[in-house]
């Protein structure tokens, strides 16, 4: 009966230990590599979430000096020089400085604000 589990003469395969192992490995280093992924997308959220800011900041800079009377910053009024993407939400306040207005990533974890200084800060 063992010569049937036996390798025959020019049979080559995988013992099952090899093949045990080598689920292992694959398995040590997807619970090393997803957690890596998921903080990698939470910062990608973050940072498009910061740079939207920016580029309202920017785009309400080029509306102020096209429109020197302007009273107001509305994400409409300036669409000629930013458009919005759908998964960022913007809150602008402060007018003309800008200073308060706020943007979040759906699925970001940070808020981030403008300064008076005009810098972005979490």
């Amino acid at each position: 009966m063992l010569k049937i589990f036996r390798k025959k003469e020019g049979q080559k395969g995988f013992t099952l230990i090899e093949l045990m192992i080598v689920i292992a490995i694959i398995g040590i280093l997807a619970a090393i590599a997803i957690p890596q992924f998921v903080s990698y997308r939470q910062k990608g959220y973050n940072t498009k979430a910061k740079g939207e800011l920016k580029s309202y900041y920017t785009a309400c800079q080029a509306y102020l000096a096209d429109v020197p009377a302007a009273t107001d910053c509305a994400l409409a009024t300036v669409s000629p020089w930013f458009n919005p993407s759908s998964d960022v939400t913007i809150v602008p306040v402060g007018f003309p400085t800008m200073v308060g207005t706020t943007s979040v990533h759906t699925a970001g974890t940070s808020t981030y604000s403008i300064l008076a200084s005009g810098n972005i800060t979490p």
